[in-house]
């Protein structure tokens, strides 16, 4: 079960085996991805292929040191040059790439139980919310004058509707006469949100107030 298929020369039966495998396999990835995290169509198609293009790309350099050296290479060229995307599209990259390298050196059995195995993993931790916090953290984004000394210019209205704050960044902006100023925030079970906002908008000056309320892999 356990043993490559690859052991001579290349046939054209091994040849569709390992690529059938490698897209059936792939389907699986795609489907458990669709399930358990946002993506777009296209980024699903994409996980389903992948598997396919990387054991092609495998059999093609099987043996051969100086051209599998040079896939690596062509594989850290598209990476670099690609959007980066959040820690889950990231894993499954890397979910369908390890199967297209373990079908593409013929251990079909292998990639079959492997994929198997992952794939339950994620579903599990998906169903029970592994890792998520129990409180919601929201992104607020706040504009000042420049002559606000922004540094606790907020206290008592944070002290009074949230549970925790931090600023996390703060930068010049409008040439110089504004300060816009991040904050990650968890607020108060009770809070009225429109409420907040306007106690905020009275300190400011009545400038932009902006509350995202969910922040992606990257801001967290």
């Amino acid at each position: 079960m356990f043993d490559s298929i690859l052991t001579g020369e290349l046939t054209l039966t091994n040849f569709l085996a390992c690529l059938g495998t490698a897209f059936i396999l792939g389907l699986i990835v795609a489907l458990v991805h669709q399930k358990t995290a946002r993506a777009s169509s296209h980024f699903i198609t994409t996980l389903a292929i992948l598997p396919v293009l990387v054991s092609m790309a495998i059999m093609l350099v099987n043996g051969n040191l100086g051209a599998g050296v040079a896939t690596v290479g062509v594989f850290s060229l598209v990476r670099f040059r690609s959007i980066a995307g959040n820690s889950r599209s990231i894993m499954a990259i890397f979910f369908a790439m390890a199967i297209g390298l373990a079908v593409g050196v013929g251990y079909l059995g292998f990639a079959a139980l492997f994929t198997v195995i992952v794939a339950l993993m994620i579903v599990a931790l998906s169903a029970f919310n592994f890792g998520e916090s129990k409180t919601t953290t929201h992104k607020l984004t706040v504009l000042v004058p420049e002559d606000l000394d922004y540094t606790s210019a907020f206290d008592k209205i944070f002290d009074k509707y949230l549970t925790r704050f931090s600023l996390e960044k703060s930068k010049t902006t409008n040439m110089g006469s504004l300060f816009e100023l991040t904050y990650f925030i968890n607020m108060k079970s009770d809070t009225n949100e429109k409420e907040f906002i306007d106690k905020i908008r009275i300190k400011n000056g009545n400038l932009k107030v902006a509350l995202s309320h969910q922040l992606n892999d990257e801001e967290l």
